[in-house]
Parts: C-alpha cells; sequence; structure tokens
C-alpha cells in the first residue's frame, strides 16, 4: 500500500531534520504561508479552511510526534480540532495533548455526541458525553457538537437544548459513510442547525449536486471529512482506498502550478477548499510536516470552476487501484444454503448511522460497509461471516429463526470492538 508519507518521499532536507536540534526542526515546521478564512454562515464568525483531526491516529501514533502536530497546526494558523471517528479513549489522548500544550482556548473544538453501548439513549447520556468533552480539554463549552444523522432523535434534541444553556455554541448533523440524502435534506429544511459534516473529496463529488448547494441556500457550514479517500478503515495501517495509492504512479501535472498545488496532497484539498459551500476541510496526521502541507494547501490561489473540473477529469482518468488479494490464511469459508443467505440480506444500522448492507450473489453473500467496495464473505458458521479484509459478523438469530442484527467485531487499537448493528 502507498501512504502520504511514502508516496511524497524522504527529501533530503527531511532526512537531515532528523539530526537538527530542536529550534532547528521546529524553523521546518513552519509556513510563512496565511491560512484562508471562511465564515460560518449562521453567524459570520471566521474560521481557517484548515481542520485537523487526530482521531484515527491517537491510539497508534508517537504522543511526541502528536504533540508537535497540534503545536505545529495552532501556532500557524490552524483552529478546528475534530475529535470525531474515534473513541473514548483517543478523545481522552488528544485532549491531554491540547491542555498540556496549554492551547485548549486557541482552538475550535468539535465532536459528535454518540454515545456507545448504551441501550436506552437519553438525553442524561447525551449531556453526560458533552460535559466530559468540556471537562477532559478545561474549556467552558463546546464549540460545535454533531450528532449522527441517523442516531436516537434524543441527542439531537438534546443538542439543541445544550446551544440554548451555553454548553455548546454550533450544533449539527453528521455521517463519514455513505450519507443517506432524505435524512439530511429533511433536517437541513427543518432544523435549526449550523453544521453539516460529511464525506467529501475528489472520489466522492455527489456532495456538489445535493447536499452542498442546500447548505449554502440554507446558510449551514459545511465540515468535509475524508479529502484524502473514502472512510476505509484505521488510520494506523495503510488503505488501499486512499487516494494517493491511486495516484502514486500518476506524476502531478505541471498546470497545478496555476493554482499553487506542490503535490498530490494539496492538489485534492485544493478542489475540496475551492467549493465555496465548504467551510472547513478535515484532515488527520501523526506528522507535524504534514499538516504544514495541509495550511500551505489552504492558502494563495484557489482553482476556479473551470480549473475545478480539469482536477475531476484527471482523476476519474486514473484508474482505481485493485483490490489487495485476501489473506489465504482467512480461506476458505464454508458453504450455506442459499435460503440461509436470503434471510440475512438487507440493511443493518449501528447508533452512530453507520451501515452496513447485505446481498446474496449466487452462493455467496456479498457485504458492503458504509463507504467501502463490495466483497464476498466467507462463512465461518451458520451465523459467523468473515470479511476478507478481517472484521467478522455475527448474525443475531431469535428462536423463531428471524435475524434481528448483526454484531460487527474488528480490531482496533484498543483491541477487539464489537458493534452492534439493527436491522432496518
Amino acid at each position: 500500500m502507498i501512504n502520504r508519507r511514502h508516496f511524497l518521499g524522504l527529501t533530503a532536507t527531511a532526512s537531515a531534520a532528523l539530526t537538527l536540534p530542536p529550534h532547528l526542526l521546529r524553523a521546518l515546521q513552519q509556513t510563512s504561508a496565511k491560512v484562508i478564512q471562511r465564515a460560518i454562515p449562521s453567524t459570520g464568525e471566521m474560521l481557517p479552511v484548515v481542520g485537523l483531526t487526530l482521531a484515527n491516529h491517537a491510539s497508534c501514533a508517537d504522543p511526541a510526534a502528536l504533540r508537535e502536530v497540534v503545536k505545529a497546526y495552532v501556532e500557524n494558523g490552524g483552529k478546528l480540532l475534530d475529535t470525531y471517528h474515534g473513541n473514548d479513549k483517543s478523545e481522552d489522548i488528544t485532549a491531554d495533548l491540547v491542555t498540556g500544550l496549554g492551547v485548549q482556548n486557541r482552538i475550535f473544538l468539535s465532536g459528535r455526541i454518540t454515545p456507545s453501548g448504551m441501550p436506552e439513549p437519553s438525553a442524561e447520556i447525551a449531556k453526560a458525553h458533552v460535559a466530559s468533552s468540556i471537562a477532559s480539554f478545561k474549556v467552558p463549552r463546546m464549540d460545535l457538537a454533531m450528532v449522527g444523522i441517523n442516531g436516537d432523535p434524543t441527542f439531537f434534541a438534546y443538542m439543541k437544548q445544550a446551544k440554548k444553556e451555553g454548553l455548546v455554541r454550533y450544533i449539527g448533523v453528521s455521517s463519514i459513510a455513505d450519507p443517506k440524502i432524505e435524512a439530511f435534506e429533511s433536517v437541513m429544511r427543518n432544523e435549526p442547525i449550523d453544521f453539516i459534516g460529511v464525506r467529501y473529496g475528489i472520489d466522492y463529488r455527489i456532495m456538489e449536486d445535493t447536499l452542498l448547494p442546500l447548505a449554502q441556500e440554507r446558510k449551514i457550514g459545511v465540515l468535509a471529512y475524508f479529502p484524502f479517500g473514502g472512510n476505509s478503515g484505521a488510520s494506523c495501517t495503510n488503505s488501499p482506498y486512499s487516494l494517493f495509492t491511486r495516484v502514486a504512479n500518476t506524476p502531478l501535472p505541471s498546470w497545478a502550478a496555476e493554482f499553487g498545488a506542490k503535490n498530490w496532497a494539496q492538489f485534492c484539498l485544493k478542489y475540496v477548499i475551492s467549493n465555496p459551500a465548504v467551510t472547513v476541510v478535515r484532515a488527520g496526521t501523526s506528522k507535524a510536516s504534514h499538516i504544514i502541507d495541509n495550511l500551505e494547501a489552504g492558502s494563495g490561489p484557489l482553482p476556479d470552476a473551470a480549473m475545478r473540473k480539469r482536477m475531476a477529469e484527471l482523476f476519474d482518468s486514473i484508474p482505481a487501484p485493485e483490490m489487495p488479494p485476501p489473506d489465504p490464511a482467512r480461506l476458505p469459508g464454508i458453504a450455506l444454503p442459499a435460503a440461509v443467505l436470503d434471510r440475512y440480506v438487507g440493511e443493518y444500522r449501528a447508533e452512530s448511522g453507520f451501515t452496513v448492507t447485505f446481498r446474496r450473489a449466487g452462493t455467496m453473500l456479498v457485504v458492503k460497509p458504509g463507504a467501502n467496495p463490495e466483497v464476498p464473505l466467507n462463512a465461518r458458521s451458520e451465523t459467523r461471516l468473515q470479511d476478507p479484509r478481517g472484521p467478522f459478523f455475527d448474525f443475531q438469530v431469535d428462536a423463531q429463526g428471524k435475524v434481528t442484527g448483526v454484531i460487527l467485531e474488528q480490531e482496533g487499537p484498543q483491541g477487539t470492538q464489537r458493534i452492534p448493528l439493527k436491522r432496518q
């Protein structure tokens, strides 16, 4: 696989930096570029267009490296720090980094209120989650609190109340997977929200025809997720869905210099930022040099409509990488009757809004988890099937043989995670 570090390469300067004293190393982690700012539509408050998240890195990266990331980000004009897409542990690690640096009053704290493992969601649970985030970051309030677009309505009702009480300044709805466009449109037209959080990148442009124009019409801010590729799992490992994998063998076009893009990372970021509906694009990293690179992408010229079209056409002309072959150790599975496979067919949804869809293809059950590509499952038993990429799906069947849900079991930075999904 190709990740950003390998794709950009190790330059002589970067290699030499490993032996530099701290004050000279910090000099390499600075940019003179002034980051573009955009107004939050509901208030006019200005935010730098490049945001940061450590949520996928906090539990698996060197804490000292992450500390340099946060420090470089804040010192070079960054502001929005988003904690979504991690777990409670990673949020705590991020909070420790921020408070250890003493920069909690210089950040715009964004997070998603998605309590997990609770059988009966309630306002008290959401309230406790908000209070915990405020206490961890040692701030008087959260700046932006999101709830899952498909989450329990109780959480959203509490967010509105929390905004009235001054515990959060802005509220919104979000989804990191393929969103239900209709659900977003309904909330955007009928609820007093300030933001939506959606996946948006040069590889995933469906938002340009739907939610982004509506956000401009309704004066709603947009927090864009995954500018370097779709929701593809833990970033502690390289991903075949990364845009860097796709463009690894394609040289950056010379005309990218017309809008100041020095590499593919800046090319992808500038595509997202140049959409006027986008308020902030959020990207994760564990390297200070990468956050500097991101901030530089948020400065200087941006592509116009004609150039954006040219960028999209170029990207679409680059073949998507093939999926890696499955681990032979996970094959083969056992054969299951079509009648057994058929009872599992349908859509299942987690409390967070993440959806998994199953369909039968001949003698196989095929899964599409979130925004990831479909893949055939390998049956380990009548109710336990495995994605060749790693996760297991344990189908829950009642005494009458009715399928009520499925447990997604996967390995994460904190060990094995078991996520319940209800059948829709």
